[in-house]
């Protein structure tokens, strides 16, 4: 069972779970909207890929075309959540979920795979350390604290980069805060509608909250 790793579809998501907010009641309604999300971007190629159990042990990525983060990466793969937790951790689940990733990428004839990190160890981020030990390589960094990770395949092939609209930080919106959110993650439904708005409250700032969906 702990070396079982199965992934994810349309046919078998209702009966899975996704690891994330596992037990977090408050963010059930950020759970389910994550795997009405899902099940939407299967049809785009995204994987979630998980250990057979009930933990928070496993891999997500898409064409990085298709990924809802704002980098440049023409014929890579977007690694966006990675998390192996607890009692699972030093057992080799990461190499082997990262392996499956690389895999995927060099039999999609992809140039490799990109990641999003935080300069520093940030909550609910990959592990930058990790993934530079890995043979991820550091080739963009933002003065916010985030910068760009790939492993390439293709050692000719050019170097993602993050897109202009991030290097500034600013949006059209220039009154209070202004937040632009998926369902990717469960958790962003609460902490959006509810800390965030306390936090705006508290501050005396107008907060204005902005969900990006296709449609």
């Amino acid at each position: 069972m702990e070396n079982n790793y199965i992934t994810l579809t349309k046919e078998n998501i209702d009966k899975e779970h996704i690891c994330c907010a596992l037990s977090d009641k408050k963010c059930r309604e950020g759970y389910e909207l994550k795997k009405a999300w899902l099940k939407k971007e299967f049809d785009n190629g995204y994987v979630f890929r998980r250990l057979d159990v009930h933990a928070k042990v496993f891999i997500e990525y898409v064409s990085a075309e298709k990924a809802w983060i704002p980098v440049s990466a023409p014929n890579y793969l977007m690694i966006n959540c990675f998390w192996v937790s607890g009692q699972y951790k030093g057992k080799g689940h990461a190499k082997t979920l990262l392996q499956s990733a690389i895999s995927d990428a060099r039999s999609q004839g992809k140039n490799g795979l990109v990641t999003v990190v935080g300069t520093k160890k940030f909550h609910f981020m990959s592990d930058t350390k990790w993934l530079l030990g890995q043979g991820f390589e550091e080739v963009e960094r933002l003065p916010n604290g985030f910068s760009l990770l790939v492993l390439k395949i293709n050692a000719t092939a050019h170097n993602p980069c993050f897109k202009e609209c991030v290097k500034s930080g600013e949006c059209p919106e220039k009154n209070g805060l202004v937040v632009y959110y998926t369902n990717r993650c469960p958790f962003t439904e609460f902490h959006v509608h509810n800390s965030l708005v306390d936090v705006a409250a508290e501050k005396g700032l107008p907060l204005k909250i902005i969900i990006l969906s296709l449609l």
